[in-house]
């Protein structure tokens, strides 16, 4: 079957019901996605389907023929996503297991909602879990990317 990851076009060879995850990972090498429970509980292996967030875990790769997926590797080629950068800047990573879940996650509310409350990113996030708890950082990670996507589009606007 034929997959588009992150722009590029992979023709894999796999089971039909093999969960995305492990195409992406063992098949394809993005080893980005992380696997945390395999029952999309935690939301470490959520990446993007259409632009829509998606667990990889409970995914067959055969539903996601012609559809465009993308992972924390298809975000940037330098780590240079506002999400990214406001993820660096803030300071939110403690070990990191599950970061990669919760940027995409963030990343799909932004695209969603410019400028989201408290209680918005709260519920947005709900489904990615940090063992470390670094709740509090990653709330102030994604207000900090707000700012920095109304900043550049102020200045593409401004340049137009």
């Amino acid at each position: 079957m034929k997959l588009e990851i992150n722009g590029q076009t992979h023709d894999v060879d796999v089971p039909a019901d093999m969960p995305l995850l492990w195409v992406l990972r063992d098949v394809v090498g993005l080893t980005g996605t992380k696997f945390g429970c395999g029952m999309a509980q935690c939301g470490a292996c959520t990446v993007h389907v259409d632009g829509a967030p998606l667990r990889a875990c409970v995914t067959p790769a055969a539903a996601l023929a012609g559809k465009k997926i993308t992972t924390i590797e298809g975000l940037s080629k330098d780590a240079d996503h506002p999400v990214q950068r406001a993820w660096i800047e803030t300071d939110v990573v403690q070990c990191g297991y599950c970061q990669s879940g919760q940027i995409m996650s963030a990343v799909a509310l932004l695209a969603q909602n410019a400028k989201p409350t408290d209680a918005e990113i709260d519920a947005a996030m709900t489904g990615n879990i940090c063992r470390c708890g670094t709740y509090q950082r990653i709330r102030t990670a994604v207000h900090r990317a707000s700012e920095l996507m109304a900043a550049s589009a102020a200045k593409e606007k401004s340049h137009a």
